[in-house]
This record gives structure tokens, sequence and C-alpha cells, in this order.
């Protein structure tokens, strides 16, 4: 017989991080509320919820509600799905544009804001880019197709119109901020539903409101980007905020030469980025606007990562590889969260 393995002893992490909102509200679930749980799929990922409401809650009419939700989001913002209003302006010819719905207008004038912020280190016009690294749907960019450097700029938005004119062979891709979009539309149906005190996550983008019963936020742990990480956890009390993180350790490839590259593309160059950076997450009170900051910040790297969070007051954690171990930056507006929880 062989000897069983030693197992492998866990790391030894400092006691946890704990970041709280400032503005806290008081108001708990009335008496005798439940906790309900509701998943499913939508965005190629899965959906889940948390809430409180009447122990004789339907909860069909619910998830029926939530999935409805998200399949009309699907239908506006997915570059997966041919048939979206994404794709199809992504087919228009030049000059041609579309007058847009209200989600749609709200996430593209979002993400020409966090491109501009950004200088350029987020671009939603990225569809034909990752399509030919390999990270976007299956088969060839359409002829026609283009990615130039800084392609965001090319775009022409009319805000008071919604309207939105394609240059020609731009392709959008909402992969960086359409979930916590949809994340933020959730959380305010429930609330339209008469949920305040719910916790809603979709692709690991959360936001929660209200609180449980005991008056206690929605604690939840920031994944950490290795097992053998052994820096604190952040532990972030979500009431009335959200959190959304980016990296270059779940979704990745090796190319012919084995060099691993992130799926993470730098809209500046038309490359992975190649930094030590390892995850980033952002606390903001939009999923939406945590999303597209944890890309933009990802994508600049450490140094001007935090400068850039620091310059927006944003509260964000940066881990980066570092001498065969661990390192976190925290800016300010971050350090400000876990200094008030102390």
């Amino acid at each position: 017989m062989f000897p069983s393995p030693a197992p492998i002893p866990a790391p030894r992490r400092a006691p946890p991080q704990i970041a709280i909102p400032r503005q806290l509200r008081p108001e708990v679930p009335p008496w005798g509320q439940v906790l309900h749980s509701l998943q499913g799929q939508t965005m190629g990922t899965s959906w889940s919820l948390l809430c409180y409401g009447p122990a004789a809650l339907r909860l069909a009419p619910v998830q029926a509600a939530v999935q409805a939700r998200l399949d009309a989001l699907v239908a506006e913002l997915s570059h997966w799905e041919p048939r979206s209003l994404l794709c199809r302006f992504n087919g228009l010819r030049v000059g041609e544009g579309l007058d847009l719905p209200p989600d749609f207008a709200a996430v593209i004038a979002a993400a020409l804001h966090v491109a501009e912020a950004s200088a350029g280190a987020f671009d939603p016009c990225m569809g034909a880019l990752v399509q030919r690294w390999g990270f976007g749907p299956p088969g060839q960019p359409p002829a026609q197709a283009r990615a130039p450097l800084q392609a965001w700029r090319e775009l022409r938005w009319d805000a008071p119109r919604r309207h939105l004119m394609q240059p020609g062979g731009l392709m959008l891709d909402f992969s960086a901020i359409a979930k916590g979009h949809a994340v933020d539309c959730i959380s305010t149906l429930l609330v339209e539903l008469g949920l305040p005190h719910h916790l809603v996550e979709i692709g690991g983008e959360l936001r929660g409101q209200g609180l449980k019963p005991e008056g206690q936020p929605w604690w939840v742990d920031v994944e950490p980007p290795a097992t053998d990480c052994e820096l604190p956890t952040l532990r972030i009390a979500l009431h009335q905020l959200a959190v959304a993180s980016s990296g270059d350790y779940r979704r990745f490839r090796i190319d012919g030469q084995g060099r691993r590259l992130s799926h993470t593309l730098d809209p500046r160059t038309g490359q992975p980025v190649a930094h030590e950076l390892a995850l980033v997450s952002v606390l903001h009170e939009s999923a939406m606007w945590a999303d597209a900051w944890s890309t933009a910040l990802m994508v600049l790297g450490p140094e001007q990562g935090l400068t850039l969070a620091a310059s927006r007051g944003l509260a964000a954690r940066l881990v980066l590889r570092e001498g065969g171990g661990w390192r976190q930056l925290l800016s300010p507006a971050l350090q400000a969260l876990l200094e008030d929880a102390a």
C-alpha cells in the first residue's frame, strides 16, 4: 500500500479587512418575513438572488419577472445573440444609426464616460478585437469589421436623442459592463415588487440592498485570485452597495508558444494586458459602474490604476503578483471605508 499524501495546509491569512458603507439605513424587514432564494441562467453565466419576503410569497411570479427582465437585456445588449439590438448595430452601414431604448442608452453613455475618464483603457468597441484573440463568439468577425485602437472615439452618440451612429465596421462589446447593469436592473425590479431587502448576483457581480431581520447587512467576501494568496480577505457589508471584480486568473488561454494570454485586452495596444496585476475589485453604489471601472483599472495596471481610482474617488483594491507572492494596493476611498469599520 502507498501512504496517503499529506494534506496541503491552507494558507495562513490575516484577519479579514472589513468595509462598511458610511450611510446606513436602519429599516429592517417587517416581522415574520423569511429568506427566499432564486437562481437561473443568463448572459452565459448564472444569476442568483436572496431576498426577505412574506412566508407565503409566491416565488414563481418573481422568478418569471426576473428571468423576463434578464432576457430582455440579452435581447438588447448581448454580442453573443445574433438577433440582439447590439448585433444589429454592429451590422449597420457607414452613417446609419439607431434610436436606443433606455437600457442600451444607459450602458453606452456610461461606457463612453469611463472610456474618456480612463484615456481609452476602457472601450465598448472591442468586439472585433476580442473575437480575433479568441475570446468572443465562435467564428471570424464579419469582413467589414474593424478593430482600430481607441475605437470608441469614432462613435457618434447623441445623448439627448438617444441616437447612436455607426461610423463603419465597429463592433460593440458590452462584456465589461452589461452584467453589472443587469444586477442593477434586477435590484430595481425587486424593489418594485415590494422586496427591498435583497442580494443579487450575476456572474460574480453583486449588489446588496436593505438589511436582514437582525439588522445585519449582506456580508460578502471577495474571492482571492489564487488558493495560495495569503492576503487578508476583503469582507464587504453590501448595504446599498455593489462590488465587481476584474482579473486574469479565471479566463485565459495558452497560445501556440505556451504563453498565458489574459482575456483582458488593452484597447490602447490591441494586446492582452501583461503587467503583474491579477485582480481588481471596485465598490460602488451601482454595479454597472463598478463593473466598468474594475475593467479600466485592470487594464491600466497597478500604478496608473491606483492613480485613477484615487482621482475619481473610487473604492478599489488592486492585488498584484510580486516575487512569488502577493501584494495589495488600496485606494484612499477604500481605506476610508476600512478605517470607518475599525
